[in-house]
């Protein structure tokens, strides 16, 4: 695919005063150089953050990071105004995204939060109010 560097080459003229094409290949060079840092299992960062975009998912995952302990299912319904199954699938989908492990005794489902939602947690709350 051919990229369209008019932009960028506008952009590096008026901040340099001048641009050849020695420097529009050297600044996507560097900016080609930034993808680096996007791990190839991306997939798995998304599939978190789109499951923690949904607020009673955001919620039980909340609930359960202040529980500190694993806690039945029965234990975290009545905290929603959302009927069960909404509740059971909310859960399904944290623990498909690895936010959330679960653990079945007899009829009981059990679930706590994996490290990973402990430190997006901790994460989101180390950020809270920050202006950037």
């Amino acid at each position: 695919m051919t990229q369209d560097t008019t932009r960028l080459r506008r952009f590096i003229a008026d901040e340099t005063d001048g641009c050849c094409d020695a420097d529009v290949e050297a600044r996507l060079d560097e900016l080609e150089s930034f993808t680096g840092g996007i791990p190839d299992d991306y997939a798995t960062d998304l599939d978190a953050l789109k499951t923690l975009g949904n607020e009673t998912r955001y919620r039980i995952t909340r609930l359960l990071a202040a529980a500190e302990d694993e806690l039945c299912v029965c234990e975290i319904t009545p905290s929603f105004d959302v009927s069960e199954s909404a509740v059971s699938h909310a859960l399904s989908d944290l623990t498909d995204a690895g936010l959330l492990s679960r653990r079945k005794e007899g009829t009981w489902r059990y679930y706590r939060t994996t490290a990973r939602a402990e430190r997006v947690v901790a994460a989101l709350d180390a950020t809270r109010g920050e202006n950037e």
